[in-house]
């Protein structure tokens, strides 16, 4: 049988017709394959030979200086902050985004009366511009005039720094970076719960399984990919954190370098210090950072269908 339904499909592309369908499909891919190329792959490449040359971006002349860039960041104390911080990040953004928004999906599968309104409500901070909301929350932490001070004060409690802190302010970036992708992270967790057969609830149910139980053996296991899925994408995304730092907690990621990311130190060697070779070294770095991190996530997914 799969002899003869090899011997078909040859048989099927060997057809004018077939061609035709066939060069009709190479066309339609030509085009996002050649948007790929130019927006992605080039860049790349062209970031990686960057990465073994001086250049300070105003002068034309480039000279190959082989690993002297990557030896120069590994020495940097910005940099080293940058990376600390980074994973910082991850470490404590990813597992609470992750649980927080497992909770609400959890809670918004069991709303029936209003179940649109709720996951609209839920979504919104998703699509709420960064910058705005960044802004919003650097007005709302401020040291001097901030509403959360303002909110201590009233209650007779101890104004905080905040921004103004160095153990303070990277975890006010945090509540952020959290704020902002719970909603995505929730829709997505939800969409998994949903695809969860009703009978094996059921069949658990009949078995005397408690709530406990159910949610173990049951939920936790049919959402392991959705919850692998969320929880990569949202390291990928933690890593690559930049618009809330600068916003929030300024260009050059202060207090003392408290809150600055490999980003943003991405940012600040190409345009302002000018050395787009150092800078290229920095995003080969992070590129390397979220390649491994994009294999364990595939080798993790194809060993849970497997």
């Amino acid at each position: 049988m799969v002899a003869l339904a090899s011997r078909s499909i040859k048989d099927k592309k060997l057809t004018p017709l077939g061609k035709a369908r066939e060069r009709t499909a190479y066309k339609f891919i030509a085009i996002p394959v050649l948007y790929f190329v130019i927006t992605r792959a080039l860049p790349t490449i062209f970031s990686f030979v960057l990465s073994f040359m001086k250049w300070d971006l105003l002068s034309p002349q480039k000279s190959f200086v082989f690993l002297d860039n990557y030896k120069a960041i590994m020495k940097d104390p910005a940099i080293s902050a940058a990376l600390i911080n980074t994973f910082e990040y991850v470490i404590v953004c990813v597992p609470v985004m992750t649980v927080l928004s497992l909770i609400l999906a959890l809670l918004l599968n069991e709303i029936v009366k209003g179940r649109s309104f709720f996951r609209l409500l839920v979504f919104i901070p998703y699509v709420t511009s960064v910058v705005a909301i960044s802004w919003v929350w650097k007005w709302m932490f401020m040291a001097n005039g901030g509403v959360i001070n303002m909110i201590f004060k009233a209650l007779g409690l101890p104004a905080q720094q905040f921004l103004n802190s160095t153990s303070q302010s990277i975890l006010v970036i945090m509540t952020n970076v959290i704020w902002a992708s719970i909603g995505f992270n929730t829709i997505i967790m939800l969409a998994g719960l949903m695809q969860i057969p009703q009978t094996y609830y059921e069949a658990a149910q009949m078995d005397g399984a408690s709530s406990w139980q159910q949610f173990r053996h049951i939920t936790v296991p049919q959402l392991n990919p959705t919850l692998v899925y969320i929880a990569v994408m949202g390291t990928i995304r933690t890593l690559q954190v930049f618009t809330q730092v600068y916003n929030i907690a300024g260009v050059e990621g202060g207090p003392l370098k408290s809150t600055t990311s490999l980003v943003l130190e991405i940012y600040l060697t190409a345009f302002k210090r000018y050395k787009m070779g150092r800078a290229s070294a920095i995003t080969v770095v992070l590129f390397v950072i979220i390649m491994l991190i994009t294999i364990f996530q595939m080798k993790v997914l194809n060993r849970e269908t497997d």
